[in-house]
């Protein structure tokens, strides 16, 4: 039984397995999700680059994007042999290119094709088979139109929804407009969980520290963090005593570094780019002093020809221990 009650979203280049080691270092519960990854990525393209994660990243759930229900299966049986712990099937993007290849967001206007490709996934594996949405699509946003959705979903075997409190503008918004301009609607989230009480609710959009997490776990099931987590990951320390009850000493943000630097090193001889490794965790000394002269020294050297995971420590060693 996954804990969901903490979620980090999953987010278009940044939510990496490099990212995810990082940011479970900070928190042992939180169920972590890749980047959304599409069908014909996966069935075509270099499975490994796609799906390889670190056992320490659990738990860890894996987003596709599609709609054909055959590749869904492939797909979900694929999560199932690489280990993953849920697959969840991405409702919510509202990119063009996403539309175009018909899956994200366009779907919530056919909850039939959602429920045939979670009924096709369902069939395919013994994981957890999720849908992440939003609360509606351009004039197709009434209450009675996402009832419907959830409804039809639900009937074809999913017991857990990620809504997005926002509705998306398919046209005319950029996808970062559309997580940033149509307003947040908690109450429709709310409403749901009221409506659908066996269901288990997860809330997401613009949640951005634990007290707001809280607040909401009086009235969902769930709530799942995005972009705080990744640019100030630190909300996430005291996620696993607040929220899960784990005592366990909580790192200092140096220790964390230090935690970080065998794999860094480990990632490093495998061919990863210092960068790729060290971008994801620039936040991490936010809000602290020097925390500028700690982004700075990573900014300006981590991506030099022959630079190694060692910068990473100079550029701890300029911001002072608390």
């Amino acid at each position: 039984m996954i804990d969901r009650r903490l979620c980090i979203a999953p987010m278009l280049d940044w939510t990496d397995r490099y990212c995810r080691y990082f940011l479970r270092l900070i928190s042992r519960h939180a169920l972590l999700y890749t980047e959304m990854v599409t069908t014909g990525a996966l069935l075509h393209g270099d499975q490994p680059r796609h799906l390889d994660f670190d056992p320490a990243e659990h738990p860890v759930a894996l987003q596709l994007g599609g709609s054909d229900p055959q590749e869904l299966a492939a797909c979900a049986r694929l999560a199932e042999q690489w280990g993953y712990d849920e697959v969840n099937l991405n409702v919510g993007c509202p990119s063009d290119r996403v539309q175009s290849g018909r899956f994200g967001a366009c779907l919530m206007a056919n909850p039939q094709v959602v429920a045939e490709g979670v009924a096709a996934m369902q069939a395919a594996t013994r994981l957890p088979v999720t849908v992440k949405h939003r609360i509606g699509i351009d004039e197709l946003d009434s209450y009675a139109a996402l009832v419907s959705f959830v409804g039809t979903v639900a009937e074809a075997g999913c017991e857990t929804f990620i809504i997005h409190a926002r509705k998306a503008w398919l046209n005319g918004l950029s996808p970062k407009e559309n997580r940033e301009i149509p307003p947040l609607r908690y109450d429709v989230v709310h409403q749901i969980k009221q409506d659908f009480p066996q269901l288990e609710i997860i809330i997401n959009g613009g949640i951005a520290n634990l007290e707001q997490v809280e607040e909401q776990l009086q009235q969902v099931d769930g709530v799942m963090i995005g972009r705080e987590a990744y640019q100030n990951p630190w909300i996430l320390a005291e996620a696993d005593r607040r929220l899960y009850g784990d005592d366990h000493p909580i790192p200092s943000r140096h220790e964390i570094i230090e935690q970080l630097m065998p794999f860094a090193e480990q990632a490093h001889a495998a061919g990863a780019p210092v960068n790729r490794i060290s971008r994801h965790i620039l936040g991490l000394f936010q809000g602290q002093p020097r925390a500028r002269a700690w982004r700075r020294h990573i900014s300006e050297n981590a991506h030099r020809a022959g630079a190694t995971p060692e910068v990473i420590r100079e550029a701890a060693r300029r911001v002072p221990e608390a």
